[in-house]
């Protein structure tokens, strides 16, 4: 039971941090890719429809942290704490900015919104980098610090970007296309996208693996009530995800509600 309540923590975060790190690396260079409001929103639209069912993905990540492994969650948060509380913040801010930003018809709105939207998502970025090199480097203890975590955390947030931009190449169009393209390199964009992804699952890996997983699982009676209720679920997960992007999938060509 403990190796599989590993494999599924590891599976909803590789599925959080490749979901939704395209729409945070999105959300990055939003300046770049949208030069004019009407821009901006096609660009938003990218990735709407899907930013909350992503961010679900960190819900179940956080819950079965939680469930599976009670004592590491209580270390991290201790311990990571001015990381974690950066990284809430940066969300609300996000989050703020993309629903808010549709309610009101005027510039000088729409310019605070998308400047909350890229704050909030290099916030994210940059607060995620920051618990990495914690986690990498010092096994959580507590939040690292130093000219070599700030290397680390603008490592990773180049990495958010760059998978950003490779995800707006798959979803935009024109010219908001052929800016992704600019700014994410030559290579295709299919395998651009693979890359990054990949990068962002190493970086997943990497920090399960420093972290005591094994030694801090739930007792074996709270792991086999909890794990086959999570093995049942997740395909509803996974259904409810591939639905929507059947249905809100293809190249963007209109805003969305946002």
């Amino acid at each position: 039971m403990d190796v599989i309540a590993v494999a599924l923590l590891t599976f909803f975060a590789v599925g959080y941090f490749v979901l939704a790190g395209a729409d945070i690396g999105v959300g990055m260079v939003l300046p770049f890719l949208g030069r004019r409001p009407g821009e901006r929103r096609l660009v938003i639209a990218s990735f709407g429809p899907f930013f909350l069912a992503n961010e679900v993905w960190l819900v179940g990540t956080a819950g079965l942290l939680v469930g599976f492994f009670p004592n590491l969650e209580g270390k991290l948060l201790t311990g990571l704490f001015p990381a974690v509380v950066c990284l809430l913040l940066g969300w609300i801010c996000r989050d703020l900015g993309l629903w808010l930003r549709g309610r009101m018809n005027a510039r000088p709105w729409w310019w605070c919104c998308d400047a909350a939207i890229v704050a909030g998502s290099w916030t994210v970025a940059l607060s995620w980098g920051w618990i990495a090199a914690s986690v990498l480097g010092q096994s959580s203890a507590a939040v690292a610090s130093g000219p070599g975590t700030v290397l680390a955390a603008l490592t990773v947030a180049s990495l958010f970007v760059l998978h950003g931009l490779a995800y707006a190449t798959l979803r935009l169009s024109g010219e908001l296309r052929s800016r992704a393209r600019a700014l994410s390199g030559p290579a295709g964009e299919v395998r651009t996208y693979i890359l990054t992804s990949a990068g962002l699952v190493a970086l997943t890996v990497g920090m399960g693996f420093r972290l005591p997983l094994l030694d801090s699982a739930a007792d074996s009676a709270t792991l086999q009530l909890l794990v086959p209720a999570v093995v049942l679920l997740t395909p509803f997960l996974l259904l409810s995800q591939i639905l929507v992007w059947l249905v809100c999938g293809g190249r963007v060509t209109w805003p969305s509600y946002l």
